[in-house]
């Protein structure tokens, strides 16, 4: 059964405001829903029980964290990877991101590093020395237009 099937209508308001600000007080959810606050937090922790509701983030500067850099890679694995290939990547300092693709990478990595000297330690010193890691390809952000998490609760179910 899909999740949005047992969302309702007051659920999905609450999803709204949260991943617009995630800090906003529950008396001022109640009040944009017109819900009493105490039914409100119900609905809240039911939401994260479910695990609809991951967890609450704080969106950081990475230049201010001298990781202005970003980088995706493509990282090329044995054929016997059975995942463990992708949990070493996943450990990492600077990887935000670790996906299994279909195609001839079995992997791409999001990485954020303070500069190209240091993206290109990183993949020398330890991503290219991992076990079952047969080639790698970079691609250094120029320019990041969007960047979010953020899922589309106003998409319709065909």
């Amino acid at each position: 059964m899909d999740i949005i099937r047992t969302i309702d209508e007051i659920d999905l308001q609450i999803l709204h405001i949260l991943q617009e600000k995630a800090r906003i007080p529950n008396a001022e959810v109640s009040r944009q829903i017109g819900m009493a606050p105490s039914a409100v937090l119900e609905r809240i922790r039911k939401l994260e029980e479910r695990g609809i509701i991951e967890g609450y983030e704080v969106r950081l500067n990475p230049a201010a964290f001298a990781q202005g850099l970003a980088a995706f890679l493509f990282i090329e694995a044995d054929a016997a990877d059975n995942g463990q290939l992708g949990e070493r990547l996943a450990q990492v300092a600077g990887v935000q991101e670790v996906h299994q693709v279909a195609g001839p990478d079995g992997y791409l990595v999001k990485l954020r590093a303070a500069d190209p000297g240091e993206l290109g330690r990183i993949l020398r010193e330890e991503i290219q020395r991992f076990p079952g890691v047969r080639a790698t390809r970079t691609q250094i952000v120029l320019n990041t237009l969007k960047e979010t998490r953020r899922i589309d609760l106003d998409a319709k179910e065909e």
